[in-house]
């Protein structure tokens, strides 16, 4: 088994980016493109670790990325964390790689990874796979995570404590027997437990989100690679409708549906999720 290193970018502004890779250098298939993975909002690279390790055992060079004010990299300066910075990082990366890639994105790095590829080019980005994410999504399934996100920004007592909230906000997945893997998402400090990601993505000044949804929209539209749509039929965040909107702007997009998983698709079913993605970049 390939085993994951911890290595370092760079991103704009001065910003150091961590990531988990595997098969550095000569050790992936010169075949096969870099598998850039790009986490959502308020997770880190931890949550691609199953289905990264499934692509490097097959030949694959991966680079699963913590966004700034993620896990281990750099939290912004002055809370930039708007999404055209975020992808100036992920361009920056794919620089520092110096070979194409096929770009993975869930949630705010679906939408994120839309951009890179837009201004990338086919030559840089030859594949993109949105996971449980289009330009129009549910407002109401963006606030619940919001809601949960915000709600406990003081942290917790207790890993159990963290736990509980998990099962509350995600009650279509089985509770772990043990809440030790959520040290992979929080930090102890101060004698409390607190989420690995930079508060001030819930405070920073908003843009306009309707400007924004255009923007991403017609980036999508105007893309000519092939791209595919992960969506966990669980999932408040994008609705059938959504799909349906997405398909006809985009017709040369796919779609996969995971019956057994919502918004947090890879972690509800990562064996569905994984294969669906193993078939399409080995396409």
């Amino acid at each position: 088994m390939r085993t994951a290193q911890t290595v370092e970018y760079g991103g704009v502004d001065g910003v150091t980016l961590v990531a988990d890779e595997w098969n550095l250098g000569a050790a992936a298939s010169a075949e096969h493109p870099t598998i850039l993975m790009l986490h959502g909002g308020g997770q880190n690279r931890h949550s691609w670790h199953k289905t990264g390790q499934i692509l490097a055992d097959r030949g694959y060079h991966v680079v699963a990325l913590d966004t700034r004010g993620h896990g281990d990299s750099d939290r912004a300066p002055n809370a930039d964390y708007a999404i055209e910075t975020l992808a100036a990082d992920a361009l920056a990366v794919i620089d520092a790689i110096g070979r194409p890639v096929a770009l993975i994105g869930a949630s705010m790095g679906g939408l994120t990874g839309i951009l890179v590829a837009d201004h990338a080019g086919p030559q840089r980005v030859t594949k993109l796979v949105l996971v449980d994410v289009v330009p129009r999504y549910e407002k109401d399934g963006s606030a619940r995570i919001r809601d949960f996100m915000f709600s406990h920004i003081d942290g917790f007592d207790s890993l159990e404590q963290a736990a509980d909230a998990v099962a509350a906000y995600l009650p279509h997945r089985a509770k772990p027997r043990s809440p030790e893997g959520l040290k992979k998402n929080l930090r102890f400090r101060d004698g409390r437990w607190y989420w690995h990601w930079d508060p001030a993505l819930m405070t920073k000044p908003g843009d306009d989100p309707a400007l924004r949804t255009e923007k991403i929209e017609a980036a999508a539209i105007g893309l000519q690679i092939p791209i595919l749509l992960i969506r966990g039929k669980l999932s408040d965040v994008v609705s059938a409708e959504g799909v349906a909107d997405f398909l006809s702007k985009v017709p040369g997009a796919r779609l996969v549906e995971l019956s057994d998983a919502g918004h947090t698709a890879a972690g509800d079913d990562n064996d569905a999720f994984s294969a669906a993605v193993v078939e399409f970049v080995s396409g």
